[in-house]
């Protein structure tokens, strides 16, 4: 009995030394990962400071979210293992570079020894020289901050989508200076730029779609921006410039007839999508009563002229949002409403540089996918009508002669 019991003591023993053994080795394992992580997000840290000028933005931005994330869920690991040594990490957020002067004087200093950096496109979507002109035109109405500075920090953060902490950092501001800016140079941009928001007898075609009034050229001539998403289209078109420049104050389309080849004649007017009504200006497509009915031949024509003119609406608005990424990102709550004022600067800034021949930025554009909207279901004109029936067969006679 008693020999039993010594060897059960010795076996327990045994064990607990084990258990011992296998738990400071777990434990040295966690100390060696937290230790590998830390020194590869420290690396990381370093690796972007040092080459901040070299990076894309879009390579920057994910590497400083990804260094936030890694640092503050180490932090938290090391808050509960409570590690027996120390272990040196980097800082939540990424803090200036060692460099005396912020990212952006850096920046002017090394792209200073000529007009055509293609970091300027790369950084802003916008060239430096057409950079200048433009804040030639704002920085009167400017915030206290270097004109330059408050201009180039909209730009990069309208290009990129970019936080107001990110842009803080390259701009040498806190972040509440950096929002500040923002809506100060959106402000100015707004009332400079406004007339580039113009409606001229001139221009070659015009489509409107839901949400915007755009030309041949893919410029924005009038923005449909915050109105309540339960309102009908017909509602809202009421209450445009559009609308009432044709209806009421009678300035727009108010040109001469233009004479078809069958005799008949129609007047200026602009084509619509259909959940619009059909008016002698604002002509819609097609739309069959019942899935049974069939399109003839001229109305077919129509229709596919039609569609190919309202592929303009989303060629603008893919390349609004290619140049402009901010427009594309969800909005908090507490700030949807400052989204139709920013919507309205976006479409004057891509005016302003297809004015001044600015090449698209090198993201894929793409148009948008087409909104199902509902088709309009009120009352028909005759007029409009006969003006598209007249149109449809003009369109018919030119394609049979291709």
């Amino acid at each position: 009995m008693a020999a039993g019991g010594s060897g059960g003591g010795g076996a327990r023993k045994t064990t607990t030394k084990q258990k011992t053994k296998k738990s400071q080795q777990k434990h040295l394992n966690q100390q060696h990962l937290l230790t590998l992580i830390s020194t590869a997000t420290s690396a990381t840290h370093s690796f972007l400071s040092h080459h901040d000028l070299l990076l894309l933005p879009s390579q920057s931005l994910t590497l400083e979210s990804l260094l936030s994330s890694s640092s503050l869920s180490l932090s938290s690991l090391l808050s509960l293992l409570k590690p027996s040594k120390p272990l040196s990490l980097p800082p939540p957020s990424c803090p200036p570079p060692p460099q005396q002067q912020c990212w952006f004087h850096r920046f002017l200093s090394a792209t200073s020894s000529t007009d055509y950096d293609p970091r300027w496109s790369h950084f802003f979507h916008i060239s430096k020289p057409t950079f200048s002109h433009l804040l030639s035109l704002l920085s009167t109405s400017l915030p206290s901050i270097p004109p330059s500075y408050a201009l180039a920090a909209t730009l990069y953060r309208m290009a990129h989508g970019a936080p107001y902490k990110a842009v803080a950092r390259r701009f040498g501001i806190v972040s509440s200076e950096a929002c500040r800016a923002f809506y100060t140079v959106c402000k100015a941009v707004n009332e400079k730029l406004g007339d580039l928001f113009v409606f001229r007898a001139d221009i070659d075609r015009i489509v409107v779609g839901f949400g915007a009034l755009v030309d041949s050229e893919a410029r924005f001539l009038d923005v449909f921006a915050g109105w309540p998403s339960m309102m009908k289209p017909e509602t809202i078109l009421h209450q445009t410039k559009l609308y009432l420049g044709v209806e009421e104050s009678r300035e727009l389309l108010n040109g001469p007839m233009y004479d078809l080849t069958d005799g008949n004649s129609v007047p200026q007017y602009i084509l619509g999508e259909s959940c619009f009504p059909l008016l002698p200006w604002l002509l819609t497509p097609y739309i069959r009563a019942n899935e049974e009915d069939s399109f003839g031949s001229s109305e077919r024509e129509f229709n596919s002229v039609h569609g190919r003119a309202m592929g303009l609406v989303g060629t603008a608005f893919g390349r609004l949002g290619a140049r402009w990424q901010l427009l594309s990102k969800r909005w908090k709550e507490e700030s949807i409403e400052f989204m139709p004022f920013v919507i309205v600067t976006g479409c004057l800034l891509h005016n302003f540089l297809i004015k001044y021949n600015e090449p698209m930025p090198d993201e894929n554009v793409r148009c948008l996918r087409e909104v199902e909207l509902p088709v309009f279901e009120g009352e028909v004109d005759e007029t409009a009508q006969r003006i598209r029936d007249a149109l449809a067969s003009h369109l018919s006679r030119v394609s049979l002669r291709r």
